[in-house]
């Protein structure tokens, strides 16, 4: 793998509606070597929209307002890894957000699941909870409920040399401190990454 290896190009697409008031911009790649990967990557991120929007009443009667945008964490080294977040209000206090990561080999198209990253196997769940668990005690966050771990699916996105999981609103914290962010240095997991991860690609250098 080429260190050097040129960032994917993006292009930024709406969805606009006047009634009810929809306002969304969402990333589709261009110009991959292989298209077949590209087509891949470019579906999984209309999905994942179409998902979130639908989970939050697009289509619904009661829907006031919907906006989306996106974040590109990493574009670099055959590596994308974007988040994807949707924000609807149809009545009551607050609207809701619900954001979603997604990181691709921009090579074959393939989205890596959080369990995927590491050794078949490993202690990664363990490794990373202590951390987590770590960081709340140190930031004295208030908690809804006891933190009991990581799931296989954790949220996560990949940025700077680290791995930063984050967790749903109302998922660990209550609405007002918004979604609770943990990174962890990809270092300090090198002992658990498996030989094929992506994450290879980000601490080899």
């Amino acid at each position: 793998m080429n260190a050097l290896e040129a960032p994917v190009n993006i292009v930024t697409h709406p969805i606009r509606l006047a009634r009810p008031k929809v306002n969304i911009i969402y990333p589709q790649v261009t110009g991959l070597a292989n298209p077949a990967a590209q087509t891949k990557i470019n579906q999984a991120i209309i999905s994942t929209l179409s998902g979130l929007m639908h989970e939050l009443g697009y289509g619904n009667q009661n829907l006031v307002e919907m906006a989306g945008y996106f974040e590109v964490k990493t574009n670099e080294r055959g590596l994308l890894s974007l988040i994807l977040s949707v924000y609807s209000f149809t009545g009551g206090a607050h609207g809701l957000t619900l954001a979603k990561g997604l990181t691709f080999d921009i090579h074959t198209g393939r989205q890596y699941r959080l369990s995927e990253l590491f050794k078949p196997g490993s202690n990664y769940k363990q490794l990373i909870s202590g951390q987590i668990e770590r960081l709340i005690k140190e930031w004295n966050m208030d908690l809804l409920e006891p933190f009991a771990g990581i799931s296989d699916d954790q949220d996560f996105y990949l940025a700077d040399h680290s791995l930063t999981v984050f967790f749903q609103l109302y998922e660990l914290t209550a609405y007002v401190y918004g979604f609770p962010y943990f990174p962890i240095p990809l270092k300090s997991l090198e002992s658990v990454i498996s030989d094929d991860s992506p994450v290879e690609k980000l601490i080899a250098f």
